[in-house]
């Protein structure tokens, strides 16, 4: 069996320890999954016609590294992260894709490609980013959050929210040991 390698990378404004990562790398590192944190601060004048370039220069090197080193990753990513689809396509990685840019073309014309598994996880108070409907289309693997925004916050109490993150939580690691890694 080859090693079990994990690539996490953030969002915009979520680093790779931010709890929607952390927990979903988590899973995987007590899988037996080695962790690769990509860590960046995104320029603060990129438009969205750069974005998807910016990103690919970020994750496509890091990508190539993880992958001669330990076999195809399993891919982690947050929103911005999710312009990494195309790398993910052309390569075949499996991925999870938090609060993934379903309103961006680029992005799901990737999934669409996509020939490796993948869970989608988002909310339905996140409507720049979220298409449920859609979500469902591309993948038998969705956790649609009633309520839950771009961070997976959802209204009240802080509690609801970190429930939420143990929805999330659950999710991914039924992904990964009935889809990624079959116990």
């Amino acid at each position: 069996m080859s090693a079990r390698t994990v690539l996490v990378i953030p969002g915009r404004m979520f680093g790779p320890y931010s709890p929607l990562l952390f927990y979903a790398a988590w899973a995987a590192r007590v899988r037996g999954a080695q962790v690769r944190n990509l860590h960046w601060t995104p320029p603060s004048d990129l438009d969205a016609a750069g974005r998807a370039e910016w990103v690919r220069g970020q994750v496509g090197p890091v990508l190539d590294e993880v992958t001669e080193t330990g076999g195809p990753p399993l891919v982690i990513a947050k929103s911005l992260g999710s312009y990494a689809a195309p790398l993910a396509a052309e390569r075949g990685p499996p991925a999870v894709w938090l609060t993934p840019l379903l309103r961006e073309p680029e992005v799901v014309a990737a999934l669409r490609r996509a020939t490796a598994p993948y869970l989608l996880i988002g909310g339905t108070a996140d409507p720049e980013a979220w298409d449920g409907q859609l979500a469902r289309q591309l993948s038998p693997h969705v956790l649609e959050v009633d309520g839950a925004d771009h961070g997976m916050f959802v209204p009240g109490p802080l509690a609801g929210s970190a429930a939420v993150l143990g929805q999330v939580a659950t999710a991914v690691e039924h992904f990964l040991d009935q889809v990624v890694w079959p116990v």
